[in-house]
């Protein structure tokens, strides 16, 4: 078996079903899908049912210990000779894994991971979370862009790993929050070779308005100061400027040349005023969500010396 695919799942059958059904498309067969219910009180089991005529279809049901230590659970039981980690609200294009395919034949790769997209039928909304979350003037570029200004580190919406460097590195931490990160900090470090695949994207979904919107990135800034007290080299430059946008915003600093930028900017790539105005506000949440995250674990972890992770929104792991 070439691949393994690992789904962990909590309440989404819904967009299981569209993750399967663009799995079916694929041009390149070798490969299984492993669906983990992470505690689920709305299972999937009937979906995963209704693909086993046309997929490779393991169904695992356990309690529920978040993301990463589901993914754990569905690794041990993968036949795979590469894991490909995939969120239960992504899409795949037909000719994901053939791009997969023609980088790792063209060189080798222990570890890789591609960058995301918005669907054409993604509500407004979830195009301007889209933009917030790859655009240049909000996240750097990190997260797959062509410019950046730190190198990529492969994120478990669309993630791939030798089998082998998994088990030794032994697979995700118990972090609640940031576990990719951690996992892709360590690939670097345990020497392996880790490459952006920029062909083999995904259509992530990701959250529906921008109250959740502000709740995944506000974990995602306190997940930050964790791996800073975890991996002191690993914060950079970049990982400071939400914070820094933070505290221009509470000073009203002018902020209006960036939000002309992120709005020309938006409503060009998608073809929508409507969305770029939307874009302007997924941007602003994402940039304050993520920087009073960091400057809230900053100040409990660096300052006052807390040496427990930091943990907050709980219960949205997957909403």
């Amino acid at each position: 078996m070439r691949y393994s695919v690992i789904v962990p799942v909590f309440n989404r059958p819904d967009e299981v079903k569209e993750l399967l059904e663009s799995l079916c498309t694929q041009t390149f067969r070798d490969f299984e899908v492993v669906l983990v219910e992470d505690g689920s009180s709305v299972p999937c089991a009937a979906v995963a049912d209704s693909f086993r005529n046309e997929l490779d279809i393991k169904y695992f049901t356990k309690e529920n210990s978040g993301p990463g230590q589901t993914r754990n659970y569905g690794a041990e039981r993968a036949n795979g000779e590469y894991l490909i980690i995939l969120d239960s609200d992504v899409m795949v294009p037909p000719g994901y894994f053939e791009a997969i395919e023609a980088e790792l034949s063209r060189e080798k790769a222990d570890a890789f991971g591609g960058p995301d997209r918005a669907h054409p039928d993604f509500t407004p909304v979830q195009k301007a979370i889209n933009y917030a979350m790859t655009s240049f003037f909000t996240t750097g570029g990190i997260r797959g862009g062509k410019v950046k200004m730190d190198k990529f580190y492969p994120r478990s919406f669309n993630l791939g790993i030798s089998a082998d460097a998994y088990k030794v590195l032994g697979g995700f931490s118990k972090m609640r929050f940031g576990e990719d990160i951690d996992l892709s900090i360590r690939i670097f470090d345990a020497g392996y070779k880790c490459r952006l695949f920029p062909e083999a994207w995904v259509w992530h979904k990701r959250r529906t308005n921008l109250k959740k919107f502000f709740k995944q990135v506000h974990n995602s800034g306190i997940a930050r100061i964790n791996l800073y007290k975890k991996y002191p080299s690993s914060l950079k430059l970049v990982h400071t400027l939400p914070a820094a946008f933070t505290i221009a915003a509470v000073l009203i600093v002018p902020l209006i040349p960036w939000s002309i930028a992120v709005l020309i900017d938006a409503s060009a790539r998608n073809r929508s005023l409507h969305i770029g105005l939307l874009a302007v506000a997924a941007s602003f949440v994402q940039l304050t969500g993520y920087g009073t995250g960091f400057l809230r674990a900053w100040w409990l972890r660096c300052v006052l010396g807390r040496n427990e992770e930091l943990q907050a929104f709980k219960k949205s792991f997957y909403k």
